[in-house]
């Protein structure tokens, strides 16, 4: 795929919809458009935050190692949802494990190369900042959800097994 056909998908995209021309423009220096099947690793725990991605299609789960529980998948992310923020924030390293759960296209951008493009351009930096902000809101609220719904299962558990419930 040529750099002139990319630009109108990543414009199309709900996580670049606010962008200028101008904007995605400069975000093509950074972006490439890329395809993983079932089981591909995005990024692992502690390495180097070089990429992230914005989900086109398919779906990646986030994981976590637990003690005494190996790895937990913890959230899944779909068409519309990014992948690996942490090229923003210092120290620039995962927190987190990323696999793709099934066939899963999307856009891979240059963390360093954006930051870059950020800092020589604010007007595009706090463009996605703001998109990036809302998608930590959404996401903290996702994982509030599934935690209030695991603890209602551990609630349901004990009970089932001890006869009595937790007020």
């Amino acid at each position: 795929m040529t750099l002139q056909t990319l630009a109108p998908l990543l414009k199309e995209h709900p996580f670049f919809s606010i962008c200028t021309d101008d904007q995605i423009e400069i975000l093509l220096g950074c972006a490439t458009n890329v395809v993983f099947h079932s089981g591909d690793i995005l990024f692992k725990e502690g390495e180097s935050a070089d990429v992230f991605y914005v989900i086109r299609e398919g779906s990646v789960t986030i994981d976590q190692h637990m003690l005494g529980r190996g790895v937990v998948s913890f959230l899944t992310l779909g068409a519309g949802d990014i992948a690996g923020w942490s090229w923003l924030i210092p120290p620039y390293k995962y927190q987190f494990d990323a696999r793709v759960s099934n066939l899963t296209r999307a856009f891979a951008l240059n963390g360093k190369c954006l930051r870059e493009k950020c800092e020589g351009n604010p007007a595009l930096g706090y463009t996605l900042l703001k998109q990036f902000s809302g998608a930590m809101v959404k996401r903290l609220h996702d994982t509030r959800m599934q935690l209030m719904n695991w603890h209602l299962k551990e609630n349901k558990y004990h009970e089932k097994i001890s006869g009595f419930r937790e007020h």
